[in-house]
């Protein structure tokens, strides 16, 4: 299980327990400054409103025990109902597991309760829980907005509880009795388990272990906080929207506890960032060693699983059995995490020499005014339910646009998706998801460079009205939007801001570009220009799978559409200008290859071990302790030569693709469309695919917009489109939309 234990210095003497799989990189206590600044970040967590009341917290108990009382008389009443005898009947238990952020010690006011209910082998999932427990909560006036997604990866039971929000799971174990002691840490209780349920288990068990695993619940609980509140505050925090979710940031803090056992909150802030700064990607991060297990349950492990040489930023759960919990990662959203790490490790460094605070580390991502571009996608339904069911569904697709995207234009166009929805008030049973784009910065590329994304557009709009239990009036539109066309809803109160106040971003920005001597820009590039990618996103190329290794029902193949195909299908055209920017240097990362690969071709992230100090080592010092950390576990020579030429050769076959062309000296990206809403021509066509007539697509402020059809787009070939670049020609992005017909009576 890779449990810690005592560590013996070279005299003989013991030292303090080990936590993980490799050495702490200091033993070193707080000092004067790290107490101060604890302070003042609890003080800061405090202001923030990230701790319930105390009647809040009663009030969760006691929704907690309501549940547990009513599926415990739940698996009695379908006891009665199976047959069993009246002995059997009464015996009969099911239990109530917390998991998650609460179980943690670590939710907020009006956080979701994560719940386990584990039932007996005769109380099934399908039958019993998604139908008679449905059909009994239904009936019970305490709960509200009932949603079960019996079809997810892990079947869950949405609802709210006296307006406390409740996710319920299901395990069905082997038992016919649970014992009201069940321990589910013991690997024992997945023994003839279905798979669903082994999922469901490993969301109380990765959490156990969690706690275990971690010298100080304390300061591990008050530096999870921090790290949530500011990914949520930096736009990072999601994991359907490919970036991390609140299981991975708990993972990722607790390895960083195990590292630094006796530092405060403070210093534990600050190497989070310095040592996921210098992280090589995708080495996993992993708080014990991956046990191979008797049940013979499938581990992540990408020497015999080609999936799992796919994953990106590999963070592997603690128990048995051990899974990557970060496979939505993207090649787009890893490169914003990392630019993210990158930014909080200088302002930590900024707060040591007195030149930043706590406030600058929590400012707010200024996601509207950081490009130019944007997708915006509106969905609608019906009525409450129905916009309730749609948008989870909608909401667990989007992250395929953005693979789409990444795959068909060989990751040179990138996406940030905004983890959230926003509502206009004016339109109910409505709500906006937005995406902002960039052409990747740092490679070369043609002068006006076409884009043509149309296809994916409608492939990913296709695979979203395939939706099982879709309704008439769930409607779902793609639309671009430019920087100073952002509808005002998606700002605070509605207004939208003039300007920016000064922020460390803005300040960060400018001297940048003063260090790279390109001057000042004149002031219309509101917010900062996110900088050039981190090696890791190069060398990743390298090493997993290619995105285009991917297969999704209908995707187009890596090839371009010609130019006939182009013309019949509507959507989205761009044509996306060369930028100035340093050419991405990927250097030989061979080592890298090995990463996962230890002696004999098994799994042991155990290394040599750094030796420890109670005093805690200079800056240099620690920076190098860090970097054979991060690299020595999981770097070894004795990799299989065969597997890792099949890997390059992966990359070589499916990345082929050179950026040339000359660098221009302006990076503005406009939209083609203009700046006004359009109304629908008497003599404009419509496309209709089965007579049921045409509707027309929603514009940002609510008006209706019958798209003008798009201009031929020259096909992109290998990536580089066939079209000469033109002399003096102002660079644009286009995206170009037409209306579609519906089919089979819905909407596209």
């Amino acid at each position: 299980m890779g449990s810690p234990g005592l560590s013996t210095r070279s005299n003989g003497q013991p030292q303090q327990q080990r936590f993980g799989i490799t050495e702490p990189i200091s033993l070193g206590g707080p000092t004067e400054y790290d107490v101060i600044k604890t302070r003042e970040l609890e003080k800061l967590l405090q202001d923030a409103g990230l701790y319930e009341s105390q009647e809040e917290a009663v009030s969760r108990e006691e929704v907690l025990g309501r549940i547990d009382q009513i599926v415990k008389h739940w698996v009695k009443v379908i006891s009665r109902m199976k047959g069993l005898n009246e002995q059997l009947v009464q015996e009969a238990n099911a239990k109530i597991f917390t998991f998650g952020s609460y179980r943690l010690g670590v939710h907020g006011p009006g956080a979701d309760i994560d719940t386990l209910c584990v039932g007996p082998r005769h109380a099934t999932r399908e039958e019993d829980f998604f139908g008679e427990l449905h059909r009994m909560l239904s009936e019970m006036p305490e709960v509200t907005e009932l949603h079960p997604v019996p079809d997810a990866h892990v079947p869950v039971m949405k609802f709210k509880f006296l307006d406390v929000s409740v996710d319920l799971l299901y395990a069905k174990l082997s038992l016919w009795v649970i014992p009201e002691d069940l321990d589910i840490s013991q690997d024992l209780v997945l023994q003839n388990t279905d798979e669903q349920t082994v999922r469901s288990l490993n969301g109380c068990r990765v959490t156990d272990h969690i706690l275990r695993l971690v010298p100080n619940i304390q300061n591990f609980r008050t530096t999870l906080r921090c790290m949530k509140y500011w990914a949520k505050q930096r736009g990072v925090y999601s994991n359907v929207s490919g970036f991390l979710g609140g299981i991975n940031w708990a993972l990722l803090v607790a390895r960083i506890c195990q590292l630094f056992p006796n530092a405060l909150p403070n210093m534990l802030v600050s190497r989070f960032f310095r040592v996921y700064t210098q992280w090589r990607w995708p080495n996993p991060v992993m708080l014990c060693a991956i046990e191979e297990g008797s049940l013979g349950l499938s581990v992540w492990d990408p020497r015999r699983n080609p999936k799992d040489k796919n994953h990106l930023m590999p963070i592997i759960t603690p128990a048995y059995p051990s899974m990557n919990s970060s496979y939505n990662v993207s090649y787009s959203t890893l490169r914003i995490m990392s630019e993210e790490f990158q930014r909080g490790n200088d302002i930590c460094e900024a707060m040591e020499a007195s030149k930043a605070d706590w406030d600058n580390l929590f400012e707010p991502f200024a996601f509207f005014e950081a490009y130019k571009n944007y997708l915006q996608i509106d969905i609608g339904a019906e009525n409450e339910d129905d916009l309730r069911k749609w948008k989870g569904w909608v909401e667990s697709r989007l992250r395929q646009l953005i693979l789409r995207i990444e795959r068909y234009t060989y990751n040179k166009l990138q996406c940030h998706p905004y983890p959230g929805e926003f509502t206009d008030k004016s339109r109910p049973l409505h709500c906006s998801y937005f995406m902002g784009l960039q052409r990747k910065q740092g490679a070369h590329a043609n002068e006006g460079e076409l884009f043509d994304i149309r296809l994916t557009v409608e492939e990913f709009k296709n695979v979203v009205n395939m939706y099982t239990l879709w309704m008439p009036g769930m409607e779902i539109y793609v639309t671009h939007v430019k920087r100073r066309s952002i509808p005002s809803f998606v700002f605070p109160s509605g207004i939208r801001p003039r300007s920016s106040k000064e922020t460390w971003d803005s300040r960060r920005s400018l001297a940048e570009k003063l260090a790279e001597g390109r001057g000042v820009s004149d002031g219309s590039d509101e917010g900062r220009k996110r900088k050039q990618t981190d090696d890791n996103i190069g060398n990743l190329k390298k090493i997993a799978q290619p995105c285009a290794s991917s297969t999704f029902s209908g995707e187009v193949s890596n090839g371009s559409p010609s130019s006939s195909n182009v013309a019949n299908t509507n959507g989205i055209g761009i044509e996306v200008s060369a930028e100035n920017g340093i050419t991405e240097d990927v250097s030989n990362i061979s080592n890298n290859l090995a990463g996962f690969l230890a002696h004999n071709g098994e799994l042991n992230p155990l290394s040599k071990v750094l030796p420890a100090a109670d005093e805690a080592p200079s800056d240099d010092a620690e920076k190098l302790a860090i970097e054979k950390t991060i690299s020595d576990p999981y770097i070894t020579n004795q990799a299989l030569p065969q597997e890792l030429e099949e890997l390059e050769d992966g990359f070589q076959n499916g990345n082929q693709v050179k950026d040339e062309g000359a660098n221009t000296s302006d990076s503005s990206m406009e939209s083609s469309l203009p700046n006004t809403s359009f109304t629908k021509p008497s003599d404009a066509p419509i496309v209709s695919n089965n007579g049921a007539g045409a509707f027309t697509s929603v514009c940002p402020n609510g008006g209706l917009e019958e798209l003008e059809p798009v201009e031929l787009a020259a096909p992109i070939s290998n990536g580089i489109s066939s079209a000469a670049p033109v002399a003096q020609r102002k660079p644009l992005i286009r995206l170009s939309f037409t209306s579609l017909g519906k089919a089979n009576g819905r909407c596209s």
